[in-house]
């Protein structure tokens, strides 16, 4: 969820390209996937390898992108939307893969994620013009096609049936952070030592800069952007951020977040961004925007299940 977000996290890295004495260079470009801005550094021999290994892992964002896109008709997810309540549809692994742990991920958060919120009947406007808050019985019926539990996995034939006409299934809160570790993942494999990819805040980072230093990711503070709460150094890490402050409604003195509760249809309160930082940036994003959704007490709850993760938690003012 963090493709709300690309101002959130702020790499510290050294210019577009850097050389040492040691024939490194360090070589950044800014490309549009996914309906969003992906940053792609690497560090490499020289800008020539450099560009060629960044145009190898575009080439696999766009793979992953027409695989799981919602919005482009010929993917297999499109397809498994459209055949919603009339028939299974047989998908490549990977995307089996990846439905079966987002529906795990709904799993440990009682519906707190769910992909399937791709459903939901758009009753909140986030661009300002709101003067009133929805009545219940459209926040009731905006959730009548969300439920994760009418996902039906078929392991043998690899087919996702959904089970209710109407419903869909979106990767908008983990594809990005699923696509930045999957370019990591093939730019590791071709033996580059180093780089980032940023996919508007979900971000993938393995080895060092030129010179050895750790890669450096500053988390703005929400109520003063040109402040940073912490500066993060990683190696071999990922980072995710999900929140309320840049696209919200304000309705009678609260502030509603755009990240919505997939069970209630009511948008998450209380807290203002969740940055999480750990070894996947798809399961960063899956944790910061549960914890949006559950809030400080039972997030943090969620959290302590997975020691390997940490949380930069912000609560609304």
């Amino acid at each position: 969820m963090s493709k709300y977000l690309g101002s959130t996290l702020l790499f510290l890295c050294l210019g577009l390209l850097f050389q040492t004495a040691d024939a490194q260079v360090l070589v950044k470009r800014q490309l549009t996937k996914m309906g969003s801005l992906f940053d792609i550094t690497v560090v490499a021999r020289d800008s020539i390898q450099a560009d060629q290994h960044i145009q190898n892992a575009a080439n696999e964002i766009e793979r992953i992108e027409n695989l799981i896109s919602e919005w482009r008709p010929h993917t297999q997810i499109a397809q498994v939307n459209q055949y919603a309540g009339i028939s299974p549809v047989q998908v490549d692994k990977e995307v089996f893969e990846l439905t079966r742990r987002a529906i795990q991920y709904s799993q440990l958060t009682d519906g707190a994620f769910d992909i399937s919120i791709a459903a939901l009947d758009k009753v909140w406007v986030f661009d300002g013009s709101m003067e009133e808050l929805p009545s219940d019985d459209a926040i009731r019926n905006s959730v009548q096609y969300v439920g994760y539990q009418y996902i039906a996995l078929d392991s043998v034939n690899t087919t996702i049936f959904l089970e209710k006409k109407g419903m869909k299934i979106g990767f908008g809160s983990i594809g990005k952070g699923y696509a930045a570790d999957k370019g990591r993942e093939l730019l590791q494999s071709l033996g580059i030592q180093g780089g980032i990819i940023n996919a508007s805040g979900d971000l993938s980072t393995w080895g060092a800069q030129p010179g050895r230093q750790l890669w450096k990711v500053g988390v703005r503070n929400p109520f003063k952007p040109h402040k940073m709460i912490k500066v993060l150094k990683l190696g071999y890490g990922s980072v995710a951020t999900s929140g309320s402050y840049e696209k919200f409604a304000e309705l009678h003195g609260k502030r509603y977040a755009h990240i919505i509760n997939p069970i209630t249809g009511w948008p998450s309160t209380g807290l203002t961004s969740v940055t999480v930082s750990g070894q996947s940036a798809e399961f960063a994003n899956f944790l910061s925007t549960s914890i949006m959704v559950l809030g400080n007490k039972k997030g943090k709850k969620l959290l302590k299940n997975f020691a390997d993760y940490k949380a930069i938690i912000v609560k609304d003012k």
